[in-house]
């Protein structure tokens, strides 16, 4: 062990002498001459070197994973400028001996680069010095300064946001201490980056002047010193200073890169490459560039050879993207859905959420089959989107699924689990509704309509034309089962509203009256007692569409009645007119039943005995009332005249549940509920006298 610890500390201390070994040698380049082999060596490591901080410039995930950079970037700067210094020297000392002079690496630059024409070598080294200096070492040193400036600047509010997150227990002193050590650091790499950018572009100025010297010098050195030709100093001179130029050009423009990806990256999860294929792999971005790039191709005078392939792998490309975009989606589709076990109960399978419910025999599943046009879901969603209009709030969808427990020519309608209709249809039929005024009969499967109780007959369809000669009403079989789901939501409007509905009428009505909604719950409402109200008037026939009247006579019933049935009641008398709208056109008195003063008076002394029953009236009297009223109901409705029970307030509520299920076509009005400007005829006087034709004095304005 002890054998392993101290040939650890002689690794450590070799490792840390390894820099200051280094910078004595770049010392020692710019001062002692160097042979042409040695120049050779530190040239292709400087390429080296220069590549290998590219690559690691180009792989990192943030600019803080490669925080030496700045140093990095300054002793890189040093190599370059020492093997200029050594080359430079060597140039004009030997330059007169040939182009080998300097050794190999420069030679090779020098005539393989350029050709061995010096002219062709200053314009390239000239357009590398432009792309250097003026573009790339511009560009980065300016985002280098704006960084370091914004970093600096945010400094203090990243510092006051970690003291904020320990404070509140968000951190841990441990990880507070971790990050205000990243803000720091941060900074010091920022700040060290608007200086280093200083580095490259002082190093590209520096060989632009290292490459004068060495043709200026060469020049003089071979026609004064060694006695040359201007014509030959020059090939061998500035070939050589060429050569020498570009060798070091070339690492300083691989440098200059990579300060420009580091100081330009964005932090990511991804390296450079990695992050760019990610934003550059869309089917979105490749396919118009293939839809322009052959679209081009088109045209005369194109390259159609090189912007016609150039279009097919744009094509191409976007193909296999958006491919690779779909298996992508099913693949995260199928982790996120994994197959259930065999053995696996789930909730789902004993437990149906849906308000609504339509099932179907087999026979009737072509009703909702797309690849037959699904014509009874297209009427479903017709009923749903006109019911949310008239009663005020979003009908919830209707869930359609086959039952094999029903035959197959049944359906059956289901209101929050609970059966609410069922009946028969023949799906490859029409039903012919009896309108009452028939001129013939049509043989047929004889049946009553599902939604009125009519007469009627299933026909087949080539009898359509017969049927409605004959005077029937013939309708299709989704027509049919839709017409009866409308009445059965209508009827069932109370039992599908609750407090999710409320909650959502209530923050409809903020948008548009704020106030309104804010003094209606809480306060004096809570959430389901608001609810509840809502239901009551939903069971009554009360549509909640101009809910901004609504709510104005529920805040104003609220502060005065804290009973739930007193306050129905006060509503109602707010809200008079959009009931009695519902019923008759404005400009049309209101055809009304009354009761007879005694049978009134009997109703309330009624009430007031059994405030407290659900059904305060004696059965024998309520089914004497049932009777007369039905038969009035019965006359009226069967002349298709609207009308309306009127009584006084205190026994309205009693009439209205008793008169409910045997004539729910008939709504039951206070005295109190109906405008005095709004003209009523009274049609009919129920008790006492048997019931009387219209008076002239009975229509009251």
């Amino acid at each position: 062990m002890a054998e392993l610890a101290k040939k650890g500390s002689w690794l450590s201390a070799g490792r840390g002498a390894i820099l200051p070994i280094a910078t004595l040698l770049l010392v020692m380049l710019m001062v002692v001459p160097m042979p042409a082999t040695m120049l050779d060596i530190g040239f292709i490591s400087n390429i080296m070197i220069s590549l290998a901080v590219l690559m690691v410039a180009l792989n990192v995930a943030r600019p803080l994973d490669f925080s030496s950079f700045p140093t990095v970037l300054l002793f890189a700067t040093l190599l370059r400028l020492a093997l200029n210094v050594a080359s430079t020297r060597v140039v004009l000392v030997n330059g007169h001996e040939g182009s080998s002079a300097a050794g190999r690496v420069i030679e090779a630059f020098g005539s393989f680069l350029i050709g061995g024409d010096y002219a062709v070598g200053i314009f390239v080294f000239v357009i590398l010095m432009i792309i250097n200096l003026v573009v790339i070492t511009k560009g980065a040193g300016r985002v280098s300064e704006v960084s370091a400036r914004f970093t600096l600047d945010a400094m203090p509010g990243k510092q006051m946001a970690i003291d904020a997150d320990l404070n509140a227990g968000l951190l841990t002193p441990e990880e507070a201490k971790e990050r205000r050590q990243e803000v720091a650091t941060e900074a010091d790499f920022y700040g060290s980056m608007d200086g280093a950018s200083k580095f490259v572009k002082g190093d590209a100025i520096a060989g632009v002047l290292i490459l004068l010297v060495n043709v200026i010098g060469g020049l003089i050195l071979g026609t004064v010193s060694h006695g040359m030709a201007i014509g030959a100093a020059a090939s061998n001179y500035v070939l050589l200073a060429i050569g020498d130029a570009l060798v070091a050009q070339v690492p300083a423009l691989l440098l200059s890169i990579a300060a420009a990806a580091i100081v330009t990256r964005v932090s990511s999860p991804f390296d450079l490459s990695g992050q760019i294929t990610s934003q550059f792999g869309s089917a979105k971005a490749w396919t118009p560039v293939a839809a322009i790039l052959f679209f081009l191709g088109l045209l005369p005078g194109m390259p159609h050879l090189v912007v016609l392939p150039a279009a097919c792998v744009a094509g191409l490309l976007a193909w296999r993207l958006r491919r690779a975009a779909k298996l992508r989606a099913a693949a995260a589709e199928t982790e996120a859905q994994p197959l259930p076990s065999p053995s696996a109960i789930g909730w789902d399978e004993v437990s149906d959420d849906a308000s609504l419910g339509l099932e179907l025999g087999f026979a009737l599943v072509g009703l909702v089959d797309e690849r037959k046009g699904a014509p009874l879901m297209a009427r479903i969603t017709g009923i749903r989107r006109q019911l949310s209009r008239e009663l005020g709030f979003v009908v919830p969808m209707v869930r359609v699924r086959d039952e094999l427990t029903l035959s197959p020519n049944s359906y059956r309608i289901t209101v929050a689990g609970v059966v609410a209709a069922e009946d028969e249809i023949w799906p490859e039929e029409l039903l012919a509704l009896d309108s009452g005024d028939l001129l013939d009969r049509v043989d047929g499967r004889k049946v009553k309509d599902p939604t009125f109780g009519l007469d009627a007959v299933w026909i087949a369809p080539a009898q359509r034309a017969e049927a409605v000669v004959a005077g029937y009403t013939v309708v299709d079989p989704a027509t049919v089962v839709a017409t009866h789901l409308n009445q059965v939501i209508q009827a069932a409007a109370a039992d599908l509203f609750g407090m999710d509905e409320a909650q959502k009428l209530i923050d409809a009505l903020k948008e548009g009256a704020p106030q309104l909604a804010a003094n209606i719950t809480p306060q004096p409402l809570s959430l389901p007692a608001f609810a509840a109200l809502c239901r009551a008037l939903l069971a009554e026939g009360v549509p909640l569409k101009d809910f901004r009247r609504i709510g104005e006579a529920m805040a104003d019933a609220a502060r005065e009645e804290t009973d739930p049935v007193q306050l129905v009641e006060a509503v109602r008398q707010r809200i008079g007119a959009l009931i009695i709208q519902t019923l008759v056109p404005v400009r049309m008195p209101l055809p009304v039943v009354t009761l007879d003063p005694g049978l009134e008076n009997l109703l309330a002394q009624a009430v007031r005995t059994g405030r407290d029953a659900v059904h305060p009236i004696e059965p024998g009297l309520a089914q004497r009332i049932v009777q007369a009223v039905g038969e009035v109901a019965g006359r009226l409705l069967a002349e298709g005249r609207r009308f309306a029970i009127v009584t006084s307030p205190i026994a309205r509520r009693a009439l209205s549940r008793l008169l409910a299920l045997h004539v729910p076509d008939a709504p039951v009005l206070s005295l109190l509920e109906i405008p005095d400007n709004k003209p009523v005829e009274v049609v009919a006087i129920v008790g006492g006298e048997a019931e009387r034709p219209l008076l002239e004095s009975e229509v009251v304005a």
